[in-house]
């Protein structure tokens, strides 16, 4: 089992960056493919970005492709999520999320989440 906490949200203009970060407990945190995934009121939740366990692997929403990345440090059982060129429809809470299976984009194929971090990005 792992225990995820979020981390960085915050407010920020359109145009800027934030840096998001998720760690994890425990000693298996290698083993996992891990995403981050958002929701904005009133909206589902939706896929931003996706690593391999080892990180050699990326994916990404079509709607971050080129702004966000996705990053992981597994001697500190971090993953991050760079986010650049903000848009106010970025805004949404954001949540990391852990799965033994290889990289997916449904949130339902995930095992663990964390509580979330607020992003909210003014016009």
């Amino acid at each position: 089992q792992v225990q995820l906490v979020e981390s960085g949200g915050g407010l920020v203009q359109a145009g800027g960056s934030l840096r998001l970060s998720c760690a994890a407990s425990g000693r298996t945190f290698s083993t996992y493919t891990m995403g981050w995934f958002r929701q904005a009121p009133g909206k589902e939740r939706e896929f931003v970005a996706a690593i391999t366990r080892g990180g050699g692997s990326t994916y990404y929403a079509d709607s971050v492709k080129g702004r966000f990345t996705i990053s992981r440090d597994n001697a500190k059982n971090t993953v991050y999520l760079q986010m650049n060129s903000l848009k106010p429809e970025d805004t949404a809470v954001y949540c990391c999320a852990a799965t033994t299976r290889v990289a997916t984009t449904l949130p339902y194929n995930y095992d663990y989440w964390g509580q979330g971090t607020q992003v909210t990005v003014s016009s």
